[in-house]
């Protein structure tokens, strides 16, 4: 019987190979990797993730802008007549209140 070392060729690796298996490999691998994560976050921010506004607020990309709403309740419209009412009676005796309905 033959040994298996003379069956199969021997093959001497050089330091080239040793670099390119060891070292070169996984960085490409890793490259590609992070390129393809940085690829989707990028579309992701493009597409969506811009138009969030909680994630506009975060990065700072809009003023967050407040708009008071309009006053065409009820009860808004009972107090800002009682707040009229009470400016241009500034001084005066008349306590009576009118309350529209």
């Amino acid at each position: 019987m033959e040994s298996s070392s003379s069956s199969s060729p021997h093959y001497s690796l050089s330091f080239s190979d040793y670099l390119t298996l060891y070292l070169l490999r996984p960085v490409f691998a890793v490259a590609f990797v992070l390129s393809l994560i940085l690829l989707g976050w990028w579309l992701a921010w493009k597409l969506v993730l811009v138009h969030v506004p909680l994630v506009q607020e975060i990065f700072g990309l809009r003023k967050k802008t407040f708009k008071p709403k309009p006053p065409t309740r009820r009860l808004s419209k009972i107090y800002g007549s009682m707040n009229a009412q009470k400016h241009a009676s500034a001084g005066g005796g008349g306590n009576m209140l009118t309350l529209p309905l």
